[in-house]
């Protein structure tokens, strides 16, 4: 379906206004630092909740590494404000530690400086625990400790029914979505380095980061004796130093559709892969890794982009894709923004919707193994070089400058601002849009460069400007606190969630051998 067909079938039907209310949920990760500005060695703070069975606040690679999810609404100021009253619950709580508000982590020393999350002693717990044992084995702690912002986007359910008609599709309704949604993820593929370049946070990495690696110091510069950088980078968490690793450069994930996504993600996850069956899966008697496989489980496997479904206890996350279809998006190439409290503003997440949407009503043709090779060379130019005057990215198998590609990119988008802020009070969309559109007329108003000139004007490490500034975003909070009902609300689920926890511990019957068989042998 072209783009032209599926936006103005849209419009000529007067349909439009279906595009509005779909729902936006964020996901944010933080370590938490000592006072001293190190990474926190306590445990995940009881009184925040069980990380296991919270449902907004939980831990993602290490022990310290704090994870708040909202839950999606329609409002993308709720959501907002929800994961600002996450934080001041946390901070209320937190004692003399604080949250680190950068991407890029500081006050790591080397690998063993990074506790791996625990989750108690059930055995999906013992299972989340030894996963992360095993990314320790195949890529390190250090870089699991890289924090990033997830916006989670659920295309709204009403406009499907409306689509799947106008387009006379021959699929059921729920194959259409799917297939829609898979449109939607590979327009993002093309066009997603552009998140890189207007919102990437990290053009500058503490040199401690590469203690256990101190190999990768040599593709930077230095910017002083703490720092390593390069000059026009944007994102250099989403560059080829993080989660990237050989196995997975070769891996051919299938976006053409559901089932060729669900079956090349299976088959990586059942496939042997001889540097971890090295490792070994159990060693004198304590497991080391799920599997020794190229991917322990889905989530191992890094993108930008993830279709998603919600999925039931103890569900294989391909199964829940393949039982029920693609339910929602995440993109997971936002980094945290240092000059923001809580990372994110409501400006930078309607800029993200309105893209989305209009990835979704573009014509989407499938992609082969060479672009999937471009779209990544795209976005690892972007990530380190991405500033660079008249850098040039490949669109359309043609070399061209990447502000073309920017300003194209922004103009399809106008109509679908449009539409979004048809029959508001402002045009909070079309505004999010233009100021977007400065910061692609000049690379230095990008969060990259100003954190680059922050640097430079107070003669900064990256270490002490991301410390400085995490602590006045803590000193922000702790000059306020919750209001007694939200207070409540969250003390509570914090004493639901360890009360939970005690049951799944309780009701477990199995073995952890037989449960990860069990697990893993699902179909």
């Amino acid at each position: 379906m072209s783009s032209t067909n599926r936006l103005h079938l849209l419009i000529k039907n007067n349909q439009q206004s279906l595009l509005k209310h779909g729902l936006k949920g964020l996901e944010k990760e933080s370590l938490r630092l000592s006072k001293q500005g190190f990474i926190a060695q306590t445990e995940h703070p009881y009184q925040l909740g069980a990380a296991l069975t919270h449902p907004h606040i939980t831990t993602d690679y290490s022990e310290a590494l704090l994870e708040f999810i909202t839950p999606p609404f329609a409002d993308i100021d709720e959501t907002i404000h929800f994961m600002h009253t996450i934080h001041q619950f946390v901070y209320d709580n937190l004692e003399d530690e604080f949250l680190l508000a950068t991407s890029m982590p500081c006050g790591i020393n080397g690998d063993e400086s990074i506790p791996i999350a625990k989750y108690g002693h059930s055995n999906i717990g013992k299972m989340k625990h030894i996963y992360r044992k095993g990314l320790w084995h195949r890529y390190g702690r250090t870089m699991q400790s890289i924090a990033g912002i997830h916006f989670n986007y659920s295309v709204p359910e009403a406009l499907w029914p409306v689509l799947h008609k106008l387009e006379g599709s021959k699929q059921t309704l729920g194959e259409f979505q799917s297939s829609a949604y898979f449109d939607l993820i590979r327009n993002f593929q093309r066009q997603g380095w552009l998140i890189l370049y207007l919102f990437g946070a990290s053009p500058a990495i503490c040199k401690s980061f590469f203690k256990s690696r101190p190999e990768l110091m040599t593709q930077f510069e230095e910017f002083d004796n703490g720092t390593l950088y390069h000059p026009y980078a944007t994102s250099l968490r989403m560059s080829d130093i993080g989660y990237k690793s050989n196995n997975q450069a070769g891996l051919d994930i299938d976006y053409n559709s559901l089932n060729g996504y669900v079956d090349s993600l299976s088959h990586a996850i059942n496939t042997p892969y001889p540097e971890y069956e090295g490792i070994g899966i159990k060693v004198n008697g304590e497991y080391q890794q799920l599997n020794s496989n190229i991917l322990q489980i889905e989530n191992e496997y890094y993108s930008t982009v993830r279709p998603k479904q919600i999925i039931k206890p103890c569900e294989k996350p391909t199964l829940a894709l393949k039982r029920r279809g693609v339910q929602y998006v995440e993109i997971r190439s936002l980094d945290l923004d240092l000059f923001n409290p809580i990372g994110v503003d409501v400006n930078r997440a309607r800029f993200i919707e309105a893209l989305l949407l209009s990835c979704l009503v573009q014509d989407s043709p499938n992609i082969n193994a060479e672009d999937f090779s471009i779209h990544n060379a795209n976005q690892l130019k972007v990530a380190h070089e991405g500033r660079r005057p008249d850098v040039k990215l490949i669109h359309k198998h043609q070399s061209v400058r990447l502000q073309d590609w920017a300003y194209d990119i922004l103009d399809g988008m106008q109509p679908i601002c449009e539409i979004l802020d048809a029959n508001e009070t402002d045009n909070v969309y079309s505004q999010a849009l233009a100021t977007q559109r400065e910061l692609i007329d000049n690379p230095e108003l990008t969060p990259s460069a100003r954190i680059l000139a922050k640097m430079r004007s107070e003669q900064l490490p990256f270490a002490r400007l991301a410390d400085h500034l995490s602590q006045q975003h803590a000193q922000n909070f702790r000059t306020q606190t919750l209001n007694a009902a939200d207070s409540l609300k969250f003390t509570q689920m914090a004493t639901e969630s360890h009360k939970k926890q005690s049951e799944i511990e309780a009701q477990d019957s199995l073995s952890l051998d037989d449960f990860l068989e069990k697990y893993f042998s699902q179909s």
